[in-house]
């Protein structure tokens, strides 16, 4: 398997060119901005139990990390 880099630094399986490492289309939405309030959501733990974001930090602060993307 031959790991390839990208301009941006990241190395993945898939070659250059391949549509699973297509860039973020021009004007596309990235999300909200840094200091930006996050919508209400909830997300399973590792019990399966949901756990509302908002409620269960009871006002503190958190801070998140998204992926933009991922090869596998």
């Amino acid at each position: 398997m031959t790991i390839e880099r990208d301009e941006l630094g990241f190395d993945a399986p898939a070659p250059l060119g391949h549509p699973a490492r297509a860039g973020i289309p021009e004007g596309a939405s990235t999300g909200p901005e840094i200091g930006e309030r996050l919508p209400d959501f909830e997300l399973p733990d590792a019990n399966g139990q949901l756990v509302n974001f908002h409620e269960d930090r009871a006002g503190k602060k958190a801070a998140l990390v998204f992926y933009r993307s991922a090869v596998w």
